[in-house]
């Protein structure tokens, strides 16, 4: 049997994305919306995943919130195989359930670690690194993460700077050492981080063994390994049934503070295939499909009706009534059954600032 053979992919759909409100809220996150295909972004995520392992060997790490709708988007999905976190935990804790979900499943288990939530314009150039990923994790001791190459000096990403040049992969695939992660930089620094040619944007894509990510817990993160190490051993009744109380003691953080800034096994495959994680609306119209005007109409319904008399380059996202324009340009109009929200585009990364202005002003049915 290939290293593939042992391969299972957990697809995390926990967040909230805020920063595409007011379509994106807490009782119906950017993962479960049609923003930039037929498709949501979960159920484009899942078939990409596919492309790598069948679906029995699709886990889902989702919120309790939200059990219901990975089910009904994803019924190819095991149920068993779909985790519902009893509480928000942040990436560390997710991961390692998953994993130890996974190595339940197949002791020599290797995991790809996705995102319900991004998108990629190269499927298939996607699938040639992370198989390339797969085969490293499943060879070496160590745990993979695979960079996106830069295209622009973006404050919004974290950036992972590379080392040593350890040896060539497949096809023009090299593996390098990790030196070191930054948060999300200002402009200048991102623009210098870029002319190095040494820094690559970190998009949280792990690939490990279950068992070299239990080691790395164990290592750097011992408290929350005691707690879920006994994971591994139940079935999968027990499995779910246990989480409650782990999730109860576990303290919330991200797998990279946790494991990826500390480990000196970790290693880096570039990536470049279109990755992007559509985190405003800017992006989704930058993504979308344009009229000759330049405008995007987008709909869930399939309704997508717009009216424009000399307006361009315009985001307009409806529920399903008219949109009607005259005379405007560059604007983000975002139209729900409860809010209409409409802003420049070029101010789109502004939008959570609304969102924290409902929350200090305890307007919860809005968020």
């Amino acid at each position: 049997m290939s290293a593939l053979d042992h391969t299972y992919a957990v697809i995390l759909a926990g967040g909230g994305g805020t920063r595409l409100w007011p379509k994106s809220r807490k009782k119906n996150p950017k993962q479960f919306l049609k923003l930039i295909a037929n498709k949501t972004m979960m159920q484009v995520a899942a078939n990409r995943i596919t492309k790598i392992v069948p679906w029995d060997q699709v886990i889902v790490v989702t919120n309790k919130l939200y059990e219901n709708e990975v089910r009904e988007q994803l019924p190819e999905v095991p149920k068993n195989n779909i985790i519902a976190e009893p509480q928000k935990k942040d990436t560390a804790l997710a991961m390692l359930v998953g994993s130890l979900y996974a190595k339940n499943l197949d002791p020599k288990a290797i995991i790809i670690n996705a995102a319900s939530d991004h998108t990629l314009t190269n499927d298939k150039e996607y699938v040639r690194v992370m198989k390339a990923a797969v085969k490293t994790a499943a060879e070496n001791k160590c745990l993979v993460t695979v960079g996106i190459t830069p295209t622009f000096p973006s404050t919004g990403f974290g950036y992972i700077k590379i080392g040593e040049d350890i040896k060539k992969l497949d096809k023009g695939l090299s593996l390098f050492k990790v030196d070191s992660f930054t948060e999300k930089p200002n402009k200048a620094t991102a623009r210098a981080f870029i002319s190095t040619g040494k820094y690559f944007w970190n998009a949280n894509m792990y690939v490990w063994s279950a068992e070299s990510i239990s080691d790395a817990f164990e290592k750097y993160m011992p408290k929350m390994y005691t707690l879920t190490k006994d994971l591994a051993d139940k079935t999968a009744k027990q499995f779910h049934l246990t989480l409650p109380q782990i999730y109860k003691q576990a303290e919330s953080t991200s797998i990279d503070y946790a494991i990826s800034e500390k480990a000196d096994n970790l290693v880096l495959i570039p990536g470049d295939f279109g990755w992007n994680d559509v985190g405003n609306w800017k992006i989704v119209y930058d993504l979308g499909t344009k009229d000759l005007a330049g405008n995007v109409v987008i709909s869930e319904n399939e309704n997508a009706h717009s009216l424009s008399i000399e307006a361009h380059n315009n985001l307009i996202h409806t529920n399903g009534r008219l949109i009607a324009m005259i005379g405007i340009d560059d604007l983000v109009i975002v139209d729900t059954d409860e809010i209409l929200m409409i802003a420049p585009k070029h101010r789109a990364q502004q939008v959570k600032k609304l969102v924290n202005r409902l929350k200090e002003e305890g307007k919860e049915e809005y968020l």
